[in-house]
């Protein structure tokens, strides 16, 4: 008989504890809110290093929580090794183009932060150790969420198990399952992916190759699209020292007389003494939930959305789920917002969801095995014609994938119910300010950007300060936490707004000229307090 442990009690119960999970337990732990978060992995999983990408939105929500450089220095390939993806015929090949500056998504007018190449495990012992230091933060390594019951009106009872095997009972306020696609908490409350699948098997590949930087004849890449018939994929390093992944397309990695090795020879392009550490069969998954929320139990990240990685969206788009939701979780126990903003998170985040799917799933109708010719390594003129063609095919078909601004920072929250509606013709959101768009990025002084003037509350910019003493103190009788910020009236002005109220996520909840009436009504339904409720205090 399993033994039964002792009951415990806390405000949120995070189910998993990758990079999602651990990013919400951040969002929460920084603001004093109790959480546990259970995770059964006792070590990150470094054989197969997953996501690689972290885009310049989630370099954002990091410089938000001051660790931006905490991250960057754990990263194995620091932002200036390259910013470049690369296509060749192998690895030591003839390239036929590139594109650089694919971390940047622009300069340092459109975000003060950079993308930043890392492996996930890199990223979790950072998070590991970050929320180790918050003390309203329990992280339990080898512990998982064993069963769900009811989500009543004011806890959920859930149960878990530890790495004995003995079952305990947690009374949580909320459940959130960031457990990912075999989430438990999902399967539980009975909700359910609905989408497609790839039919292409795909075989991913990890690798130790000493001598292979040295071989390289070009200026290094983050990423190398190896066309040829061999090896048809794409590589890149995951550290500085001799450590490789590469994804080779329509290979089954299941198969019994699969043979990494010469994959991993057949990219490179030259007969390598290589070291095969893991292989990792894989096919794409475009699926979204059909609900990411059962009453006081929601799901994030992989949980709740499978999108193919081409364009390096998913784990991303998991971050910016945790930081959605625990703002909002935080407010909500915190008293002051009502039901109706744990509701604006699936009606921001699903549509968000469901872009990031599409747009993942056209990237991948082109590539590397339809980039390929025959004539790709042919000497002379005919040659030199088909890598001239297939460089304009790239150009038009994988473009695109690398240089998504408009789906990275500026995606519209159009349908928040706790947000007015945008222009339709709210073209220009990288510099000027609309609502449900993240704030635009400038220097207000030296080092410091609008988005550092965005703290733990919602802040109101102004240039003159007298203007919203109204908001204020309506905010202040409603309980809602407002600070303001001083901006330069001709910043206002080039932003399109005299007053800007922005939420802690950085996404701007009004903007315009106050009058009473504004001042007044604008905290309660910036706090969720005038929609209708699923969840009650």
């Amino acid at each position: 008989m399993t033994a039964t442990g002792k009951s415990l009690a806390t405000s949120v119960l995070i189910a998993g504890g990758g990079p999602v999970g651990l990013a919400l337990a951040v969002e929460l732990g920084l603001r004093g809110v109790e959480c546990v978060v259970v995770e059964p992995r006792l070590e990150p999983t470094r054989l197969r290093p997953r996501a690689k990408t972290l885009n310049t939105r989630t370099m954002e929500h990091f410089r938000r929580w001051g660790l931006a450089d905490r991250v960057r220095s754990a990263a194995p390939l620091p932002v200036s090794w390259s910013q470049d993806v690369c296509f060749r015929t192998t690895f030591v090949g003839e390239e036929i183009t590139r594109f650089s500056g694919v971390l940047g998504l622009g300069d340092e007018d459109t975000s003060p932060e950079r993308g930043q190449q890392m492996p996930q495990y890199a990223l979790e012992d950072v998070l590991r150790a970050v929320v180790g230091e918050l003390p309203s933060v329990d992280l339990r390594l080898g512990w998982r969420v064993s069963k769900v019951g009811a989500s009543r009106s004011d806890a959920v009872e859930v149960q878990v198990r530890d790495p004995s095997g003995t079952l305990s009972q947690i009374h949580t306020r909320f459940l959130v399952g960031a457990d990912g696609a075999r989430s438990v908490v999902r399967d539980e409350i009975g909700a359910a992916y609905q989408g497609t699948r790839s039919l292409r098997p795909n075989t991913g590949v990890v690798f130790r190759s000493p001598k292979l930087g040295a071989l390289d004849p070009h200026p290094p890449a983050v990423q190398t699209w190896v066309l040829n018939q061999q090896t048809p994929g794409m590589m890149g390093p995951i550290d500085r020292e001799g450590l490789w992944w590469l994804i080779a397309f329509g290979v089954d990695g299941t198969a019994p007389d699969l043979d990494a090795a010469r994959l991993v020879r057949g990219a490179i392009g030259q007969d390598l003494p290589v070291e095969v550490i893991s292989t990792d069969p894989w096919t794409a998954r475009m699926e979204l939930v059909d609900r990411c929320r059962q009453g006081r139990v929601f799901l994030i990240g992989d949980a709740a959305h499978l999108n193919p990685p081409f364009g390096g969206h998913g784990l991303n788009t998991g971050i910016g789920d945790a930081v959605d939701l625990g703002w909002k979780l935080a407010a909500y126990l915190d008293g002051w917002a009502g039901a109706g903003l744990l509701d604006s998170y699936e009606a921001e985040r699903r549509p968000l969801h469901r872009r990031v799917i599409d747009e993942a799933a056209s990237n991948m109708a082109t590539l590397a095995p339809e980039l390929l010719s025959a004539d790709l390594v042919a000497p002379g003129p005919a040659g030199v014609s088909a890598r001239r063609r297939a460089k304009d095919r790239i150009e038009e078909t994988k473009r695109a994938e690398y240089f998504s601004l408009d789906l990275v920072l500026g995606h519209r929250y159009d349908t928040s119910p706790i947000i007015p509606a945008s222009p339709a013709h709210a073209e220009a959101w990288q510099t000027r300010a609309y609502p449900g768009r993240r704030l635009p990025h400038r220097w207000v002084t030296p080092g410091v950007s609008t988005l550092d003037l965005v703290g733990p509350d919602h802040v109101v910019l102004t240039a003159d300060p007298g203007n919203v003493e109204g908001l204020v103190a309506a905010a202040q009788r409603s309980g809602m936490p407002l600070t303001t910020a001083h901006v330069e009236k001709r910043e206002l002005d080039a932003l399109g707004g005299t007053t800007i109220v922005v939420r802690p996520d950085q996404i701007i909840a009004w903007c315009g000229d106050l009058v009473a009436a504004d001042a007044n009504e604008l905290p309660t339904r910036l706090a969720g307090r005038t929609t209708e409720a699923r969840a009650s205090s």
